[in-house]
This record gives C-alpha cells, structure tokens and sequence, in this order.
C-alpha cells in the first residue's frame, strides 16, 4: 500500500461509486486485500474489464469473479502535465492501458514512474494507491 501518496493538504480526488447496475464489491474487496479481481464469462473462457451486467463476448450472465496475477505489460501510455480536480501535486501523472497476462486491458496511473520511463511494451505489476486513506484503487509499477 502506497499511502504516502495521500497528501491532507491537496483536494480530495473524486471517490468511485458502487456500480448502478454491477455489483463491484468482489473488485473493490479484493484491491483493498491488495489483489486484483475481474470478471471472467465461463462461457467464453476469458476475463473483461470494466465490470457489467452481462458477458462482451457472450451476451450471457455466465460470469463470475477471478482473481488474476496483476501482471502485465503496457499497451498504451500518456503523461498529464496539467493538473486536474485532485491530481494536483501528482504531475507529470504516467497513465497507461495495461494488457494483463490474462488478456484484458484495464487503464491506470504508474506510480513512481519517471515520464521518460514510460513506454510500451514494459512490464508493470499491480500497485494500489489511494484516493483517500480509505480507499485504495488499482494502479501499476514498473518491474
């Protein structure tokens, strides 16, 4: 857990909300466990992210929640150089698309990640950092 990204100074960056129409908790309880958790459609064999009511590739509700190994590489990068509501103070901000070794994308900050080490093809492994003290939210790290 990285909590010396908190600052108490800095305004609050918005708080995700439980899914309307997905229960998300089998997500969020496992980031909070320092796990990465995602739904995987039995009948298609294969995982997607962002979470929904029904599977992409199958259009059933044969889903169910597995955790996968947080491990991945970059598919697509970007830094924000201009702060947004509660980043401010995290710039230069790496964000990058990571394809997990399970196949699905899931798009996250690179924490302690220096701009001009931030390049497609590098291997990152889960992270959490935290929006608040209390709640912890997926983001990478370079091996």
């Amino acid at each position: 857990m990285n909590d010396k990204n908190i600052d108490a100074t800095r305004p609050a960056r918005p708080i995700p909300r439980q899914g309307v129409y997905v229960d998300t908790r089998p997500f969020w309880d496992g980031i909070s466990q320092g796990r990465l958790v995602l739904q995987y459609c039995t009948a298609a064999g294969r995982f997607q992210h962002y979470p929904k009511p029904v599977s992409a590739y199958s259009g059933r509700r044969t889903l169910e929640w597995r955790e996968v190994s947080g491990k991945g590489a970059i598919y697509a990068a970007t830094v924000v150089r201009i702060a947004g509501p509660g980043v401010e103070g995290r710039i230069p901000l790496c964000v990058a698309t990571v394809e997990l070794d399970e196949g699905v994308r899931i798009i996250a900050n690179v924490l302690n990640c220096a701009p001009a080490d931030l390049a497609v093809g590098k291997r990152v492994r889960l992270a959490i950092d935290h929006l608040a003290p209390d709640h912890p939210y997926p983001a990478f790290e370079l091996e």
